[in-house]
């Protein structure tokens, strides 16, 4: 028997220790938010050189892939600006301190961080503002910024500017910028977070009240109309990716309470603001309509909140998912708030009981990196010690790729070297996007649904090279192809240094 509190604090960590360890997921979504609105998380200042800049952004991947990290939302529109070269939109300011300016010497940044992520075996969602015009609406903006071109399309709400959504005009903008990084990068997915109306400031209206008479249809309330207009955008996006490159994904990351129960009998047992009231995001919907692909419900709150308890809110999502992906939002930032080391560990264990989780996201990258209460340590030692493929996404893509052929090992300064083919296309066309490579221990058994056999995932390269070998044992490396989509080919690629002669 367990005869005090901290004897049983003791013995819950080690369980849950135990468990991340033995039950380790072979699919998991493991991602970070990294923020660019304020300098929040990259780059650290404005004005920084580009080779600052960049060394910035190379360091923190290489320590988000010690943690774990799988996955990167990159915030490329902050405020109707762009960390990107290619699209619409003026320079944003947190590069260059200035909106407008380029970096200097020039490079992408957007293309720059895609190269990066891709070396590093990690897929990268671009996460757009779709609605902040200026992040201070008195703030200085470029000449050719959208809110000088189109003042109509904007209203001034909690001391930013934003797009009014009632504007069709506006919605159709917002699409065409998001299409143009769809249409000109290699992005894997498009990612909003959860800002769409403005969250209520008190004693400030909404000044949309012309536009409603005008564009509502007979008998629409105003909540209503604004929930649609929300939706239309949704709906637009969607389909505009679907139509220009239908393996990309889209996801959105909602404020956690969509209604409370005594809202509505279909909402969460919970009594906080909910954001189909508040923001008129009706995320329960785009799921149900298939009109997104994956959800990451912001759910920063503890076990035991009095009014939104993590575990009611984590039920809720996982009985309202529609069969699309859910990846649950935790806030590492509110890890010294807590003063808890176990809260998000506890977090981790209860998200995973349940199979229509899929995955994890953590905001932000700063907090992470400064691993509080040893968090990120507990990630890379524990949670996320051995590496996993984000889920398959059948409904976009159900075809694996064919097997890499020709496995060739070969003794090298570093370890063993492991080198292969690509495969040709699959059936669908779609040739093979990366590989996972395996070892295991001559006559052990080559189950590769255990991601404690995989060595490394990996985007292009033909070639990876094991410096943990031991000489005195023998071993099987089995390399299998992923395509865009993580569906992953048959293990018939195979060879053993006993065949191969290796000492």
């Amino acid at each position: 028997m367990i005869r005090n509190a901290a004897a049983a604090a003791i013995l819950s960590i080690s369980f849950f220790v135990s468990q991340a360890q033995d039950n380790p997921p072979k699919r998991e979504f493991r991602a970070v938010w990294i923020a660019t609105v304020a300098n929040i998380d990259w780059p650290s200042e404005p004005g920084l050189s580009t080779r600052a800049q960049q060394l910035e952004f190379t360091r923190m991947l290489d320590r988000h892939r010690e943690t774990g990290i799988n996955a990167l939302f990159v915030q490329v529109r902050p405020a109707a600006d762009a960390l990107y070269a290619n699209g619409r939109e003026p320079w944003s300011e947190w590069l260059s301190g200035v909106q407008g300016q380029a970096p200097n010497p020039f490079y992408d940044p957007l293309q720059f961080m895609l190269d990066e992520a891709h070396k590093r075996g990690m897929e990268l969602h671009a996460w757009f503002n779709p609605y902040r015009a200026v992040f201070k609406a008195n703030g200085r903006v470029a000449p050719d910024h959208i809110t000088r071109r189109h003042p109509e399309w904007f209203f001034n709400y909690g001391g930013k500017k934003l797009f009014n959504p009632g504007v069709p005009e506006a919605r159709q903008y917002i699409v065409k910028v998001i299409m143009d990084v769809v249409r000109n990068y290699d992005i894997d997915g498009v990612h909003f977070d959860d800002y769409f109306y403005p969250y209520p400031v008190r004693g400030e209206h909404i000044p949309d009240a012309a536009l409603f008479r005008r564009h509502a249809p007979r008998g629409m309330s105003l909540d209503d109309w604004r929930r649609e207009n929300v939706n239309l955008l949704i709906r637009q996006l969607q389909d505009s990716i679907n139509r220009e490159k239908p393996r990309i994904k889209f996801g959105i990351s909602p404020f956690g309470i969509w209604k409370n129960l005594d809202q509505d009998f279909r909402g969460s047992d919970t009594d906080g603001g909910a954001s189909y009231y508040n923001q008129f995001a009706d995320s329960r919907k785009w799921l149900e309509e298939g009109w997104i692909d994956y959800v990451v419900p912001q759910i920063y709150f503890p076990f035991g909140h009095r009014r939104a308890a993590y575990d009611n809110l984590v039920l809720w999502w996982s009985e309202n998912v529609f069969d699309r992906h859910l990846y649950i939002g935790l806030g590492a930032y509110r890890i010294h708030e807590w003063g808890d080391r176990r809260q998000l560990p506890r977090q981790i264990n209860y998200a995973r009981k349940y199979s229509e989780v899929s995955g994890l996201a953590f905001f932000s990258s700063k907090s992470l990196l400064e691993n509080p209460l040893g968090f990120a340590d507990s990630l890379k030692n524990n949670y996320f010690r051995y590496p996993a493929l984000p889920p398959a996404m059948l409904w976009k893509d159900s075809i694996p790729p064919l097997p890499p052929t020709n496995p060739r090992l070969r003794q090298v300064s570093g370890g063993t070297r492991i080198s292969w083919d690509p495969p040709g296309p699959a059936s669908d066309g779609e040739s093979a996007r990366g590989y996972v490579i395996y070892r295991f221990r001559q006559g052990e058994a080559l189950d590769i649904d255990d991601p404690r056999h995989i060595l490394n995932i990996q985007f292009g390269n033909t070639s990876f090279i094991d410096g943990n070998a031991l000489d005195s044992q023998d071993y099987v490396y089995v390399i299998t192809a992923i395509d865009r989509l993580n569906n992953e080919s048959s293990a018939s690629c195979r060879i053993s240094t006993q065949l191969a002669g290796l000492p």
